[in-house]
């Protein structure tokens, strides 16, 4: 008998659990526990009073790699396809990245020959970046912190101008405190085994190219057989993409598909207590205890930490030690065109002490009516030395208009605006955090738990990360039982 499965967290991860889950009819004796009024989690899609799209959280997806063909996959099998907005490489939302520094906004060099020439902020042409590598003396080690690995191989302007800013875009964190397995772990280990960046993508790349080459004609064309979201996005050179009417019509879908198929959906439900049983686990929430077979867990580690605390003090220990960050994010919007470029956007490096982390362009994304529309993010590993513990959303409003205006030279004021404070929203994978997850994972193992662990917290940040999490913490379910 398979029992019934709990799923801590009604966000996206937890959602695609449960609906990996279900592809066996064994499993689909599932309850979903979710603390707030909604399913969604950071993925929210509000409408502004002029009828614009405002973004809370995430707002466009790579579709690239294992993680990327597994999202897309899911949307395909939503029936959610024919609301993906694609934006390809060539467009200025792709190739035009910027930030702000010396008081300035800076393109960053989105072509080979740009490589070649002196861009500003920096003082050198970036390709020297790999004569650096290549003199850099090689350095033995399991683990270390991005900005001091890019210091080291690339130089200290690579990592101030490079790396810093592309931390605060990517997980709000502090790239002097993020270990260098988040974001560059193949470069890392390029490093570890062979001396060198270059030394390493350069054997790696010849490997993969003579593996694809011995690749039969016939493996070739069954690549083409099938016109998915994924073949589209190779095809036609996708960059990112979104979806028409807002991301949070995911969540939403998913929880539609979820209840046609009979799976609980228990909102304003904050579970206390998890304590495992020699038959199962027994959850405590709303006044109640209830028993399941298995539980897994969507919520951050930070979260599910104090539930198993009486239990296993040893596991909540480890959980509790990966550290998450609050994001206030402002989305303005203002009549006309305002911006005197288009483009993605731009980051700040931490260097620069301006209290915004960076803007987002989603006007440039999304081509809405005569508007623009901008999402200014704030805080995350910075928050309470600029903001304090409690800041109001009027002052968080005043500190991104002034800085909104400033920076791209607007006079007008917004005609709409809104503003979210996303509490512990993006957890930091720190130096050791990939060595913390091993134990994690060995100490479930060791202890038989019937917890099973996705979300952010753990294997990436991203929506296809923390979408992929899902999936293999439901086949894994399926074959423990």
């Amino acid at each position: 008998m398979s029992g019934r499965t709990a799923v801590l967290g009604g966000g996206i991860s937890g959602l695609s659990a449960a609906y990996y889950l279900c592809d066996n009819p064994a499993f689909r004796a599932i309850k979903i526990i979710e603390a707030s009024s909604r399913t969604g989690g950071w993925l929210r899609s509000r409408v502004s009073s002029e009828g614009v799209i405002f973004e809370e959280g995430p707002r466009t997806i790579r579709p690239r790699g294992p993680a990327g063909l597994n999202t897309l996959n899911l949307v395909d099998s939503l029936k959610l396809s024919e609301k993906i907005i694609p934006i390809s490489f060539t467009h200025p939302a792709a190739k035009n990245r910027m930030i702000y520094a010396g008081k300035k906004l800076h393109t960053l060099p989105n072509s080979l020959i740009a490589m070649f020439k002196v861009n500003s902020p920096f003082s050198r042409p970036l390709v020297s970046c790999l004569i650096t590598d290549l003199k850099a003396p090689q350095l033995i080690k399991q683990d270390e912190s991005l900005y001091s690995f890019v210091e080291r191989r690339l130089g200290k302007d690579a990592a101030d101008y490079l790396i810093s800013p592309m931390v605060c875009g990517i997980c709000a964190g502090d790239a002097k405190q993020i270990s260098v397995n988040f974001l560059m772990k193949s470069l890392f280990e390029y490093e570890q085994k062979y001396g060198s960046i270059v030394k390493g993508y350069v054997k790696s790349n010849w490997e993969a190219f003579r593996s694809k080459s011995n690749k039969t004609d016939s493996q070739k064309s069954n690549d083409n057989d099938e016109i998915t979201s994924y073949r589209r996005a190779e095809n036609e050179k996708w960059s990112i993409w979104t979806l028409r009417g807002g991301l949070e019509q995911l969540p939403t879908a998913l929880a539609d598909s979820l209840s046609s198929h009979g799976v609980q959906i228990s909102l304003n439900s904050k579970c206390e207590e998890l304590t495992f049983t020699e038959g199962g686990v027994e959850l405590k929430f709303n006044g109640k205890t209830e028993k399941y077979s298995r539980v897994i867990s969507s919520l951050s580690a930070k979260n599910l930490a104090p539930m198993i605390h009486h239990q296993h003090p040893q596991l909540a220990n480890e959980l509790i030690a990966i550290p998450s960050v609050t994001v206030a994010v402002v989305n303005l919007e203002f009549v006309g065109n305002v911006l005197e470029q288009e483009a993605f956007g731009f980051l700040v490096p931490p260097n620069e002490k301006l209290p915004i982390l960076g803007v987002i362009f989603d006007s440039c994304i999304l081509s809405p009516r005569n508007s623009t529309v901008l999402t200014v993010m704030m805080g995350g590993a910075w928050f309470t030395k600029n903001f304090g513990d409690q800041p109001s959303k009027e002052h968080l409003l005043e500190v991104a208009v002034h800085h909104v205006k400033t920076i791209l030279h607007i006079e007008a004021d917004p005609v709409a605006h809104n503003v979210a404070i996303l509490k512990d929203c993006i957890p930091q994978y720190v130096v050791g955090h990939e060595q913390r997850i091993r134990g994690i994972e060995n100490y479930l193992v060791k202890h038989k738990l019937p917890l099973f662990l996705c979300g952010s917290s753990y294997y990436g940040v991203g929506l296809n990360d923390v979408v992929l999490s899902a999936k293999q913490a439901a086949s894994a379910v399926t074959q423990q039982c």
